[in-house]
C-alpha cells in the first residue's frame, strides 16, 4: 500500500526561500498568511493536512493543549539557516509518511 507524501506548511516565521527550494525539489510546501496567529496557522495546517514547520514554540503548547495537528517541526531560530531546515525537511520527506507524523512533534537538528 502507498504511504501519502507530507505536504508542509511553514509559518510567517521562516524564510520563504525555504518554498522554493523545496518547491523546486517537488516537494509540496506552502507558506500560510502573514500576520495570522498561531492558532489560525495550526488550525489551517490540520484542515489541509499539512505538517506545520516553524521557529515558534507556541505551536508546542497549543499541542500540549489537545488541538489536533497533522504533525509539527520546530527549531531554534537562531540556530538553524534557511539552508539546515531545506535539509532536513527533504530528510523528513523522504523517510516517513504524512500519517507516521500526525499528532507528533519533531525537533530539527544538523543534517550534512
Amino acid at each position: 500500500m502507498a504511504q501519502t507524501r507530507i505536504r508542509f506548511y511553514i509559518d510567517e516565521n521562516l524564510s520563504p526561500e525555504i518554498v522554493t527550494l523545496l518547491s523546486a525539489h517537488g516537494i509540496d510546501i506552502i507558506r500560510g498568511p502573514l500576520g495570522a496567529d498561531d492558532s489560525a496557522h495550526l488550525e489551517r495546517a490540520t484542515e489541509m493536512g499539512r505538517v506545520v514547520c516553524t521557529e515558534d514554540d507556541d505551536f508546542i503548547k497549543l499541542a500540549s493543549q489537545g488541538t489536533e495537528h497533522a504533525g509539527i517541526i520546530l527549531g531554534e531560530g537562531d540556530y538553524y539557516s534557511f539552508g539546515d531546515w531545506v535539509r532536513y525537511l527533504r530528510l523528513v520527506h523522504a523517510v516517513q509518511s504524512a500519517d507516521e507524523m500526525i499528532k507528533t512533534i519533531n525537533y530539527v537538528f544538523y543534517v550534512d
